[in-house]
């Protein structure tokens, strides 16, 4: 029997000579984005701006580890690792000398001590190919700022990337705050700031335990626990209600409703996990003497209004279509933050099409444009909580929260007039969306088990290709990536056809089997006779007019 340990842990003692953490080379490198670095922060600072003695935590991390022994393998806990440690070297290097700087250079790097044979040495070591450059811009004392001026060049892996840009990210906040204030924030990571770490000497074991925590459906689930509050106050008729909510949903979703209703009714981001605040911002409305209206009203309208929204599946005498081809373009978007306001019109106003039509435009302008942006969560989940307040106050249609100023509109187009296709997340969503409004008042929806974004101009074109004589090496910088030369293909990518040249690739890449393109946008295509500098110029600012006014940016 392997011996397992997990304790609560503060950070103070996380970056500290008890443990000597290292990734090991089968782990994937780090990858958190800026969105998740810029969420630590924010539920950070949220944590220091509440002022009390409250502890925060981080979650958990599974090491392999032997008791007394500093050695740490990291098996869960990387990416969490690898950006404190950003953020601890960005509070350092703008700190004055002294104080706090010497501090968090002691939580970054083991200072060594003769009498107990400890090295001077980095707390956390990456993978191997990323060690040197995170040794060197991030755990070395004042090297941050050089590490945000490298360019993409200089940057030989994924991971430096990574690091490059959410210590950029996190930077531009800290800067601009004063000595006290990240004095503040570094002490609360420090002191009131825990992990759960996980503890067992053998890898087989650390790795089942890892599997075990993330497993979904098997423990007791907090919809689990509610359901034991109320339909305990109840008879069996409301116990089956419940069941078959859960069975039309599914165990995942079913749990996963618990957390849009109680962002309706909060109206606010959590700030504390579901079992807290689902009781104190729902239940407690309703138990115990109106238990059954909870049932009736709440949990069974919202999980229909759920499986309508997720299975497309909305039904009405008129504009039922039109209503579930905003669900399906809402579905691809990244997250799922656009979910209450929907189902707060699905409950309100579903007896509504042509209202949910005009709803449902709104929300899905709003989404896209943040998603294009990329804004990360926690201002896109203030902006759907002021959406929330505004519809409860009856503003309906008219919530000034749908607005975009004209910042917000000008960075949407900016995104669109990119490099879109180096946008991996976005780009499918904008060309579809595009090819929906060329395909005009028919309609388009487009069932394909496999949909690909296309270069016309290709991006490596070979030394004899005819591509080099039409486009020089500046032209083909400017427009590779761009909109103007996208579309969209129903099939896998094919690395020796994308090389073709445009007549041949017309003929043999861009059309079906039957001849045709299924897409408008590539059909445009299709009818051109040259693919030049010139033409995209124009088609690039014909694509981003036609999206312009689609989404009245």
């Amino acid at each position: 029997m392997h011996k397992l340990g997990a304790h609560e842990v503060p950070l103070r003692k996380v970056f500290s000579s008890d443990y000597d953490f290292w990734i090991p080379d089968y782990q994937r490198p780090y990858a958190w984005e800026v969105e998740q670095a810029g969420q630590l922060l924010d539920d950070l600072v949220e944590a220091v701006e509440r002022d009390d003695d409250e502890p925060y935590f981080l979650g958990s991390m599974v090491l392999v580890k032997n008791d007394g022994a500093a050695d740490s393998e990291v098996i869960d806990g990387q990416q969490r690792l690898t950006t404190l440690t950003i953020l601890l070297a960005i509070v350092r290097d703008l700190a004055e000398p002294g104080g706090i700087r010497d501090s968090l250079g002691k939580m970054i790097i083991e200072p060594g001590d003769e009498l107990l044979d400890l090295e001077a040495k980095p707390r956390l070591a990456l993978k191997k190919r990323d060690q040197a450059f995170f040794r060197t811009y991030v755990q070395t004392p004042g090297r941050v700022e050089e590490l945000i001026a490298l360019n993409d060049t200089a940057l030989k892996t994924d991971a430096q990337k990574s690091i490059r840009d959410n210590a950029k990210a996190l930077r531009e906040v800290l800067v601009r705050w004063d000595e006290e204030s990240r004095r503040r924030l570094v002490k609360m990571i420090s002191a009131r700031t825990f992990l759960v770490i996980v503890t067992t000497p053998n890898l087989t074991s650390a790795h089942r335990i890892f599997s075990v925590m993330n497993a979904r459906g098997l423990d007791l689930s907090p919809a689990d626990i509610f359901k034991s509050k109320v339909i305990g106050l109840l008879d069996d008729e409301y116990a089956t209600k419940w069941d078959e909510a859960e069975v039309m949903l599914g165990r995942s979703d079913f749990a996963d409703l618990f957390l849009y209703i109680r962002m309706i009714f909060a109206k606010e981001r959590a700030k504390q996990d579901l079992m807290t605040e689902f009781p104190k911002q729902v239940l407690d409305q309703y138990l115990p003497g109106r238990a059954a209206e909870f049932v009736d009203d709440v949990l069974v309208p919202y999980a229909e209004a759920y499986e309508q929204i997720r299975d497309f599946g909305y039904e009405a005498s008129a504009k039922a279509e039109r209503v579930n081809s905003w669900f399906r373009r809402l579905s691809q978007i990244d997250n799922s933050d656009w979910l209450p306001p929907a189902l707060w019109a699905m409950r309100h106003h579903g007896d509504d099409p042509v209202w949910l039509d005009g709803f449902l435009r709104k929300l899905e302008r709003l989404a896209a444009s943040m998603f294009i942006r990329r804004v990360y969560t926690t201002p896109r989940v203030v902006r759907y909580s002021n959406l929330l307040r505004e519809l409860a106050a009856g503003h309906g249609l008219d919530s000034p929260a749908f607005d975009l100023d004209a910042d917000e509109r000008a960075e949407t187009v900016r995104q669109l007039d990119g490099p879109l296709y180096l946008v991996q997340k976005t780009r499918k969503y904008v060309l579809l969306r595009l090819d929906e409004v060329l395909a005009g008042s028919s309609g388009v929806t487009h069932d394909f088990s496999i949909i690909t974004v296309e270069h016309v101009l290709p991006q490596n074109p070979k030394a004899d290709s005819a591509w080099l004589d039409a486009f020089t090496a500046q032209a083909r910088g400017t427009w590779t990536h761009r909109l103007a030369n996208l579309v969209l293909l129903n099939r896998t990518k094919n690395s020796q056809a994308q090389n073709y040249d445009f007549e041949t690739k017309k003929h043999k890449y861009f059309l079906s089997r039957s001849g045709v393109s299924a897409f408008p946008l590539t059909s445009q295509v299709l009818a051109q006779s040259e693919w030049t500098p010139a033409l995209l110029e124009t088609r690039q600012k014909e694509l981003l007019r036609t999206l312009a006014e689609e989404w009245e940016l």
